[in-house]
């Protein structure tokens, strides 16, 4: 990544992380230095942006495949694996450490065994270390179908919806203390330009992350284990 792509992506980072209090960002900021990650489902280049916006993290990516990753995860993660989708959380609970903090951004709903991989994710937290976890919301089973995906079942990799409720008790079941726990992320500044772009994303079939703000199409939860 070249020196204005870097910049360019800090820039991104700051303003999402400023507006949305609850992303994946804000949470990443929030993170001691030099903490532990393991990012869970990492493609779309995530470990590159991970990376970038916090080149102190010692960061672990696992995954079941170099899905969308335009640079060589390899060249920039500390630790990156590739296991099958059917030992996904067989691998993750394998891991040899524990870490300071796990980001699975939208890729429970993509597992064969969901349940057995949010507590192996669980299971590789260390007491004070902290999850952060990001879905699709219950209610975007009835939205409206568009490419790229605003109903659900727009995608044909989604194979199991989360029950919000369910997650979270199986979270606080574990050992967690439940820090942030939103059914449906709506920022405001996100919703008002979603609201402002709907009438022409609606004709252009468009889907951005504004769009989803102004129908709630993410669920997030932030958890801490405490015992």
């Amino acid at each position: 990544m070249s020196l204005s792509e870097s910049l360019r992506a800090l820039k991104n980072w700051a303003s999402r992380s400023y507006w949305d209090v609850n992303c994946k960002d804000a949470f990443l900021a929030s993170c001691p230095p030099k903490a532990r990650i393991l990012d869970v489902g990492c493609g779309n280049d995530s470990p590159v942006h991970m990376k970038t916006l916090r080149p102190d993290f010692y960061y672990v990516g696992v995954d079941i495949g170099d899905y969308k990753q335009i640079s060589d995860p390899r060249s920039v993660a500390d630790e990156y694996v590739i296991a099958t989708p059917e030992s996904f959380a067989f691998a993750i609970r394998g891991l040899p450490t524990t870490f300071d903090a796990v980001v699975s951004a939208h890729n429970i709903e993509h597992c064969n065994e969901p349940e057995q991989t949010l507590d192996a994710m669980l299971s590789r937290i260390h007491p004070g270390g902290r999850i952060f976890l990001a879905f699709p919301s219950e209610a975007s089973a009835h939205f409206p179908s568009r490419p790229g995906t605003l109903n659900f079942h727009d995608d044909p990799t989604h194979v199991w919806l989360p029950k919000f409720d369910d997650v979270c008790a199986r979270i606080a079941a574990a050992g967690f203390r439940l820090d942030v726990k939103v059914r449906r992320n709506r920022p405001l500044r996100h919703v008002i330009r979603g609201l402002l772009n709907e009438p022409a994303f609606y004709f252009k079939r468009k889907v951005t992350l504004d769009t989803w703000a102004l129908y709630g199409f993410e669920s997030i939860i932030w958890a801490t284990r405490v015992a």
